[in-house]
């Protein structure tokens, strides 16, 4: 079950009333949130996949994996091996990145049993220590899966182009400009991204 963050309700509250955008924008999606995905080594390995292709092709790659590995655990995948993963579409390269990541998830190389209760930095200095997982990955999976509010992903060009549309007039934004709007949002800079995301994207606005 996709589970919805119990802070979204006060977050939506007092971004509204310190933010002028988030004023206007908030409300032009209803009762509508960020929905997690609950399973970390599912969230990550989707991620990896999705790397650097089209959402399309990310989703043709996905369905073909999920028809391999039904399960989806690492050891499934790490019996199923590198050939057959290859087969689904995935570069030699995600092949290798997928089946890395399983082999942490299996020898118990990373704390997944301890990342609901780290630190944001922490969880991603042990996320980025997995081949293919960058730090824009690691702020993907805080914020999809562990919840977290307070994360603000500078890597994410959404997140820039939404800021640079509702707040520059389409002018061009630095990491700066991107920080200095977002210390207005503060602790909820998770859901003030979501809602830039959602302005460019209304369609989507269900994930």
């Amino acid at each position: 079950m996709l589970s919805v963050p119990a802070y979204w309700a006060e977050a939506k509250l007092e971004l509204m009333q310190r933010d002028r955008i988030m004023n206007k924008l908030i409300p032009q999606f209803g009762d509508l949130h960020l929905r997690g995905h609950p399973d970390p080594f599912t969230t990550l390995a989707r991620s990896i996949v999705g790397q650097q292709v089209s959402p399309k092709a990310a989703d043709l790659a996905w369905g073909k994996l999920l028809a391999l590995c039904p399960k989806l655990a690492p050891s499934q995948v790490i019996k199923v091996g590198a050939v057959q993963l290859a087969g689904c579409g995935l570069s030699k390269r995600k092949t290798e990145y997928i089946l890395d990541l399983a082999d942490h998830f299996k020898a118990k190389r990373v704390h997944a049993d301890l990342w609901s209760q780290m630190e944001d930095e922490a969880v991603i200095a042990e996320l980025v220590q997995i081949r293919g997982i960058t730090r824009w990955t690691a702020e993907m999976f805080l914020i999809f899966n562990l919840l977290r509010p307070n994360v603000l992903p500078l890597d994410d060009p959404g997140l820039i182009q939404g800021i640079s549309q509702n707040y520059f007039s389409g002018e061009p934004v630095s990491r700066s400009d991107a920080r200095e709007v977002a210390a207005n949002w503060e602790p909820w800079r998770t859901v003030a991204t979501w809602y830039l995301w959602r302005s460019l994207d209304p369609a989507s606005a269900a994930n």
